[in-house]
């Protein structure tokens, strides 16, 4: 089975690449295909979006088309409901839609006669307060990291994940972190971004433009990211690599989150 969203890629590496000491026969073409939802609204005045594709067994193309007619539903908890109309085949969105901080949302997506339903309660929005770079000597060479400071509020249960943009470019490593032990702290978050050792390209340097975006999200997000880490990275209890929990009710992939956003960017010294 494949995965059309990029996250979801990491684990046909696993599949095909994790040794072994005897040769055995695995199906892999046969697996049940399953929808891949990933929702996500902020707190900003953006598009909201809904992407909506389906898996993929190993023997097919690698031309993942969007799935057609389903009806999008989001409701805030006390409010209205909402319809996210289809822009293009697959991708449903909604401009200038804004969540609430410590409001929950409700989301329904109906395709066919099939339903799946997630909810996701935006947290209180914690900003940056500032990025900059250091040089870090890190496996025989410097390299430069992006440091993300911010004051974590006081009380347990706050998760954070960090996206990092150079020159445009998404990085497709996942860095999350929860206030275990940071509660009511200031924080310093290095973002150890590395590429392959064949794409130096991806290394900062200076004179890049770098754009960090700083999500609040709630715990149900913070759980799916980090077991999507810790599968692709093999540090799951289980040999066999399994999908992210996922807080989507009804047999589907995927996440739905709702988050608070903040940017900074820099151009690298």
């Amino acid at each position: 089975m494949r995965f059309n969203l990029t996250i979801f890629s990491l684990f046909t590496a696993l599949v095909l690449f994790s040794s072994c000491e005897k040769v055995i026969d695995v199906d892999l073409n046969t697996a049940e295909k399953k929808y891949v939802i990933e929702a996500i609204i902020t707190d900003q005045e953006q598009t909201a979006k809904v992407i909506i594709t389906e898996t993929k067994n190993f023997d097919e193309d690698n031309n993942y088309p969007g799935v057609r007619n389903a009806v999008v539903e989001v409701t805030e908890a006390g409010g209205s409901t909402v319809i996210f109309p289809e822009q293009v085949p697959g991708i449903y969105s909604l401009t200038n839609y804004k969540g609430t901080p410590g409001k929950s949302y409700s989301l329904k997506v109906t395709i066919g006669g099939q339903v799946f339903t997630a909810t996701s309660a935006m947290p209180v929005r914690v900003g940056i307060d500032s990025i900059f770079v250091t040089d870090e000597f890190l496996f025989g060479e410097t390299r430069k990291i992006v440091n993300v400071a911010f004051k974590d509020p006081a009380g347990r249960g706050n998760n954070y994940r960090y996206v990092q943009f150079v020159n445009g470019n998404k990085e497709t490593q996942i860095q999350v972190q929860n206030d275990d032990y940071i509660d009511g702290r200031n924080v310093t978050s290095k973002l150890f971004f590395f590429g392959d050792d064949d794409e130096e390209d991806r290394q900062i340097k200076s004179g890049d433009l770098v754009k960090i975006d700083f999500q609040c999200i709630d715990a149900a997000n913070y759980k799916f990211w980090y077991s999507l880490f810790r599968g692709s990275t093999g540090g799951s209890q289980s040999g066999t690599p399994s999908n992210p929990l996922s807080n989507i009710q009804g047999g589907a992939l995927g996440y739905f989150s709702a988050h608070t956003l903040d940017s900074a960017s820099l151009i690298v010294p």
